[in-house]
């Protein structure tokens, strides 16, 4: 099964084409342009090199959230769009279970962090034994205080990734909770964790119709915040 995915949540965008647990393609842009310049062109160069068209494509997958509003949206309407031209299968991706992804080898604890403003990120924990992933927690905003509190008694080695990770790693050293920042290749989000996480949400039959694939906030963007303040 081929599957392209995106992945738009933070600064960094970046897309992929996986089949059974490879990655045939891969492209990535962190150069602060809009990723309503470069994703798609990002999309056709990877479908290019690696001689596909979206006819040869089983499924679309997006980094469905949580993350930036802006770049999750337009991740999902690319994602949308694709899948709708193509009439291929959807898939909703989370952004933290594709980042834990990235850690795969490590033996311990995973805390995804990315930048939710605020004094919060948003965070999911996973455990890691042998390769295989086990979610803690289900995706939520929290206060890096509160997180500090939670970990206090974790015992096995903790590893940090995400955008949001060299302030969490910080912020938890100087609590006195021991860990370490994923490496600069790993720390950041990818489209290829996307289209592995992709894989296994396809193989458990976790297939949408493309107007069925939406963002995930967790918070309500702050034009909406605005509006019920006023």
């Amino acid at each position: 099964m081929k599957i392209l995915a995106l992945e738009t949540s933070a600064k960094a965008v970046s897309a992929a084409i996986a089949e059974n647990g490879r990655i045939l393609a891969y492209g990535y842009q962190d150069t602060g342009l809009t990723h309503s310049r470069t994703l798609m062109p990002i999309v056709e160069h990877i479908l290019k090199n690696a001689d596909l068209t979206m006819r040869d494509v089983d499924a679309v997958a997006a980094a469905a959230g949580p993350g930036s509003f802006t770049g999750i949206r337009i991740g999902v309407s690319a994602a949308k769009g694709l899948a709708v031209g193509a009439d291929k299968p959807a898939i909703a991706v989370s952004t933290l279970s594709a980042m834990a992804r990235n850690l795969t080898l490590w033996e311990g604890l995973i805390v995804c962090a990315m930048d939710a403003r605020r004094s919060q990120i948003y965070n999911a924990l996973f455990r890691c034994e042998g390769g295989v992933l086990t979610r803690l927690t289900p995706d939520r905003a929290v206060g890096l205080e509160d997180l500090s509190q939670e970990l206090r008694q974790e015992r096995s080695p903790i590893a940090v990734v995400g955008d949001g990770g060299a302030m969490t790693a910080e912020f938890l050293c100087r609590a006195d909770i021991p860990c370490r920042l994923a490496p600069p290749q790993l720390v950041m989000q990818s489209a290829a964790s996307v289209a592995l996480e992709a894989e296994a949400l396809a193989q458990a039959g976790h297939l949408l119709r493309p107007q069925e694939l939406l963002p995930v906030y967790l918070r309500p963007p702050q034009a909406e915040r605005l509006r019920r303040q006023s």
